[in-house]
Formats: structure tokens, C-alpha cells, sequence
């Protein structure tokens, strides 16, 4: 994706745009978000939740999610430890573990490595993670699929559309 369609689609500043372009570029070809459909939808969701691709840390502090255990939040601190991070805000132990195995990377000991408070503040392993922890999500939940269905010759609200 070029940039003007990455900060397009996301609303992003050009600055952020570029910072995440490659790694959003790498994430849509190892998540096979190769159609432009599910690439407007994947960068509209990314948009979304990361304010603009500009937060890549939840702003509220996690102990919401303290002993939930549906995701895996088990131990005292886990809420906090485990709060949102990265581009589509990957909550909890359970995730972080998962993602963190299709990455590579021990994200269990080392939870911000998913994203800092801002994409300032991030270094470029943090970047590059929270980009592919967007698709790890996406794919996990066959975000692909529901876009696929979506046609983008109808309006929103009539047939599979409005699913």
C-alpha cells in the first residue's frame, strides 16, 4: 500500500503513516490482507483503535481487566501488565502469549514490546509488533472473510453488508 492510501484509510499524520508504512505493508502480506478491500478495512479498524496509528498503548491503565480470567488474567498485576497494546489493542495473558508465539518473541516477560504510550515514544521493534500483532488479531478472528463479503457497490446497511 502506498502512503497517501495507508494515511487515507487510517487518518493518520503523514509522519505516522511513514513510520508504520513498511511494517503495515509486511503485516498485510504474512496475514494475506491482499485485496483492497480488506486492506481499507483492516487499515480503517487499525485507524480506529490506535487513534490514528499515533497510540499503540492503551490509555487507561488495565486494571479493568485485573482477574479476568477469559483472558488468562490469572495472576495479581495481570490486568495492568497486560493491558492494550499494539495497533488493534491486544488485551491480556492469554493473547499476549499467543501473539507473542506467531511473532517470536517473549512477550510474556517483556509485554511492551507490543507498543509504548505513543508511536513517539515507540522504538522500531515496538512499531514493527504492534503492526503484526493488528493482523495476528485479524486473522485470528477471520477478519478476511467478513471483509470479502462486504460489496463495495451497495450501500452499507442493505444485504451481507449489513451483517
Amino acid at each position: 500500500m502506498t502512503l497517501g492510501q495507508i494515511k487515507e484509510a487510517t487518518c493518520a499524520s503523514t509522519m505516522n503513516a511513514q513510520k508504520f508504512m513498511s511494517f503495515i505493508n509486511d503485516t498485510c502480506i504474512k496475514y494475506d490482507i491482499s485485496t483492497p478491500i480488506r486492506q481499507l478495512c483492516f487499515l480503517a479498524q487499525v485507524g480506529h483503535e490506535s487513534g490514528s496509528l499515533f497510540f499503540t498503548e492503551e490509555l487507561a491503565s488495565g486494571a479493568a481487566y485485573e482477574g479476568r480470567r477469559s483472558l488468562g488474567n490469572v495472576k495479581p498485576g495481570d490486568g495492568i501488565r497486560f493491558k492494550g497494546r499494539g495497533l488493534i489493542q491486544i488485551t491480556g495473558r492469554a493473547n499476549y502469549n499467543a501473539v507473542g508465539d506467531d511473532l517470536g518473541a517473549d512477550l510474556i516477560n517483556n509485554p511492551t514490546l507490543l507498543g509504548g504510550k505513543n508511536v513517539n515514544t515507540c522504538t522500531v521493534q515496538q512499531l514493527k509488533n504492534a503492526a503484526l500483532s493488528a493482523g495476528w488479531f485479524w486473522n485470528g478472528r477471520r477478519l478476511n472473510v467478513i471483509a470479502d463479503a462486504i460489496n463495495i457497490t451497495k450501500p452499507i446497511e442493505t444485504g451481507t453488508n449489513l451483517d
